[in-house]
């Protein structure tokens, strides 16, 4: 997503929940996945361990052949919960197992607030990050992180623009938000210069899970709504014609895996083993199964170089 603020997402959405974007679970029950690909009929790509690779990884992290990796579950495509209610399953899983392969070992899945995922992954109670993090300097300051993929910030509302809502002049409106989020930043400054010129400011309502804002805005509490780019048209798809996305992606930054600070060489290895699933077209397969080719990056970075 295009997050530069220190939190993004906390709860729990079932898949059942986000296509009918009525009823979102919004409880911090914990889900665990290795990995499943059960939300869609396409296997992943087979993979082998790179043991080159895989001598890089910790012996904390692959004596016991597993990576314990934290993940809100509330994000689809990125990272959400199937129809079961607890199979960990999106776009960023299927990704993230295949760079396990590649170093040899396993994709332990566990769902957790986004806020504390970071905080955790420092403390070691979980190996690495995964859960759609926008880079940003912030988060450099804590962590090592990879870039994988690039996403910005897309807006929605209900179709046919109902309440003629126009992102570049939202005041007065009523806008869904996740709480924590680069989003509210966005929506935050717009609301003051609304003010600054002397018009109404902007209702900003902010959700703990993303599933409850698209909600919001589908059932008209909210005017519109706004999330990452992959997101947002996700969500749009899911709600069958209820919504339209509304002007265009702006803002684009990379998101990055999370590892401690203290693991730059475990951090390359995950770099290089995304960089070795370009080369044999892995990813590019993972992405187009999920739809969302269009954030492909093609230089996985170390703490790369953002605004």
């Amino acid at each position: 997503m295009s997050r530069s603020s220190l939190t993004r997402r906390a709860g729990v959405a079932t898949l059942a929940a986000m296509a009918l974007v009525l009823t979102a679970c919004g409880d911090n029950s914990t889900g665990s996945s290795s990995g499943s690909s059960a939300s869609s009929s396409a296997k992943l790509p087979s993979v082998s361990a790179d043991k080159a690779l895989a001598s890089k990884v910790p012996a904390a992290v692959s004596k016991d052949g597993v990576i314990k990796v934290g993940s809100d579950t509330t994000y689809a495509p990125s990272e959400f919960l199937a129809a079961d209610g607890q199979t960990i399953v999106g776009f960023d899983v299927d990704l993230f197992t295949l760079v396990a392969k590649k170093l040899g070992l396993k994709a332990q899945f566990e769902t957790a607030p986004f806020d504390s995922i970071i905080a955790g992954v420092g403390s070691q109670k979980y190996e690495a990050g995964v859960s759609s993090f926008t880079i940003n300097p912030d988060r450099l300051q804590q962590a090592n992180m990879i870039s994988y993929y690039s996403a910005g910030t897309q807006w929605s509302t209900k179709k046919g623009n109902p309440k003629k809502v126009d992102p570049e002049s939202a005041c007065g409106k009523k806008i869904a938000v996740q709480k924590g989020t680069v989003q509210v930043d966005d929506i935050t400054a717009r609301s003051e210069k609304c003010t600054a010129a002397g018009k109404p400011e902007i209702t900003i309502d902010q959700y703990d899970a993303q599933s409850d804002a698209t909600a919001a805005v589908v059932s008209g509490k909210d005017d519109a709504g706004l999330a990452d780019s992959p997101v947002m048209a996700y969500a749009v798809d899911q709600t069958k014609g209820q919504l339209q996305l509304l002007g265009d992606v702006y803002d684009a930054a990379p998101y990055g895996y999370v590892v401690a600070k203290d693991q730059t060489e475990f951090a390359q290895a995950i770099a290089d083993a995304v960089k070795s699933l370009i080369a044999d077209g892995s990813y590019k397969k993972v992405l187009e199964k999920w739809n969302v080719q269009s954030g492909a990056i093609d230089n996985p970075t170390v703490n790369p170089a953002v605004g």
